[in-house]
């Protein structure tokens, strides 16, 4: 599922609720889709971006998150206590994109609304600034929006490959979840967060093959590898190989071999945050 945050640099109610209707409606036109609104203001007054550690900002606590199916109008939850990062979990087993509107500071491509001479300052993941609906450039947008690493979770990748036209001859689905650890003995300095980088445009393509590979065995029907990048906080998911098979044999082989080869030939840097130090994880001896 792929994810955009709209957020307010200074728009009315009005002109952001039409740029958000805008969205909605053009990327329903391609698949359906998931809207979370977060409410930044906690019970007490504070502004729920004190509640953001290491730049994990989905994971926010303290405000209000609805979420619904978009213009599919099937439900929609108010008050649910989630966080946003609950919110879009929730939905990646059934929606190929997700619209979040609040999160100041979202690790996913975003439009801002109500700034565009704001452009040029922009962060890493704004992809447009508009005055109002009639200035986005819809095409430029998703094509940005698909170029960017889904959501995922275990959930929405087994959800997939029971979707699978061959699901039929399928006996097993095996899983692996790689998660962040906190300490490897008790005397270690605790771990708070992993940071992963990407070799762009190689690493894509080398877990493609692999997945291609993988799939040409034997009664291996399909194959899901899911690798986070950025931060993943201690106790967080970090990686995912989900495969379909005929049995169990083959399944739980495919499993192994998916993850062993994932993170011997998929060219992913891990930086390691503890409590005491920080390092990349290839530079320490």
């Amino acid at each position: 599922m792929h994810v955009l945050g709209v957020r307010d640099e200074g728009a009315n109610g009005d002109t952001l609720e039409a740029v958000v209707d805008r969205i909605v409606d053009r990327l329903a036109e391609r698949g359906r889709v998931g809207v979370v609104r977060y409410d930044a203001t906690i019970a007490d007054g504070t502004d729920a971006r004190e509640s953001l550690t290491f730049g994990e900002d989905i994971t926010t606590v303290g405000g209000d998150v609805t979420y619904d199916l978009g213009v599919d109008g099937d439900w929609t939850a108010s008050g649910t206590g989630m966080s946003v990062g609950d919110a879009l979990d929730s939905l990646a087993t059934d929606c190929d994109y997700a619209v979040v509107i609040g999160v100041p500071t979202l690790q996913y491509p975003s439009v801002v609304v109500g700034s565009s001479s704001a452009a040029d300052e922009a962060d890493d993941e704004t992809i447009a600034a508009v005055d109002g609906p009639g200035d986005l450039e819809f095409e430029d947008l998703v094509t940005a929006l698909e170029s960017a690493d889904p959501h995922e979770t275990l959930e929405s990748l087994v959800a997939r490959l029971k979707r699978s036209p061959r699901v039929d001859r399928a006996g097993a689905i095996a899983t692996f979840t790689g998660r962040v650890r906190a300490k490897d003995s008790a005397d270690d300095a605790r771990t708070q967060y992993l940071e992963f980088e990407k070799y762009e445009g190689v690493a894509d393509e080398r877990m493609a093959d692999l997945e291609t590979d993988l799939e040409a065995r034997d009664g291996v029907f399909d194959v899901e590898l899911y690798h986070r990048t950025g931060i993943v906080e201690d106790g967080e998911d970090i990686v995912f190989v989900v495969v379909l098979a005929g049995h169990r044999e083959e399944a739980f082989r495919t499993v192994e071999d998916g993850i062993n080869r994932l993170k011997d030939e998929v060219p992913l840097f891990k930086k390691e945050v503890t409590v005491e130090d920080e390092f990349w994880v290839h530079d320490r001896p």
